[in-house]
């Protein structure tokens, strides 16, 4: 794993650590992997060849992987409680840059936090875009980045369509940025004024709740 692409090491491969290793491996990354379950990583062996069976996660056998060498760890054991508290613990005495943790839970988020690893929350995640998605009606997704700022896909609007981007002035009509533009797989991520939405555009727009919000509503009296 000595090239010029991040590294990244996945611990774990229930559904999360699986579908983490597949995106990551679609988006061009080195992974490497290990799981107790022999028939999980003969699965994940069509995506690497650092694929790992090791029934006790012991500092040296993470070690002799080369866990230590990956740019960033992610821990992906949930319900072990035990088990993923000490191998966070083993892979900071390993020197890992940066560990990235599932917790099931606040109590076991804030112990790992303690340790020095980032937090995911998977369920809670996907049920926090979920409520976001449902409330801001027109939303394809929705991405939470921080209290203030979220990212948002919607289909272009009718009106906007073979107008350009400084005709509909979105940024003054209703405060978002138009941060990318995409058409049957192809992304604008370079955004110009004079960009003329197609039909089938994606819009990729960040920006407050109310922001939002008011431009969801906006779509929905225009149907």
């Amino acid at each position: 794993m000595k090239n010029n692409k991040k590294s990244y090491g996945i611990i774990g491969l229930g559904k999360f650590g699986t579908a983490l290793a597949t995106k990551l491996t679609d988006m061009g990354a080195e992974i490497m992997v290990v799981d107790k379950d022999e028939s999980k990583v003969a699965e994940i062996r069509d995506l690497t060849e650092n694929a790992y069976i090791a029934s006790v996660l012991e500092k040296k056998t993470l070690s002799d992987m080369g866990f230590q060498n990956c740019d960033v760890v992610i821990v992906c054991i949930g319900e072990a409680l035990d088990v993923s508290i000490l191998t966070v613990m083993k892979l900071q005495s390993l020197g890992v840059k940066r560990i990235i943790a599932k917790a099931n839970s606040e109590e076991h988020g804030e112990i790992l936090e303690k340790l020095g690893a980032e937090i995911v929350y998977p369920e809670q995640d996907m049920a926090i875009r979920l409520a976001n998605r449902l409330e801001i009606g027109h939303a394809m997704d929705f991405i939470e980045l921080s209290e203030s700022i979220d990212v948002v896909k919607f289909n272009v609007p009718s009106e906007f369509i073979y107008k350009t981007i400084q005709d509909v002035s979105i940024r003054k009509n209703f405060g978002l940025n138009i941060i990318a533009i995409e058409n049957k797989g192809t992304v604008v991520d370079t955004i110009r004024p004079n960009y003329v939405f197609k039909e089938n555009d994606t819009l990729y727009l960040c920006g407050n709740k109310k922001c939002i919000t008011d431009f969801s509503v906006w779509m929905e009296s225009r149907k």
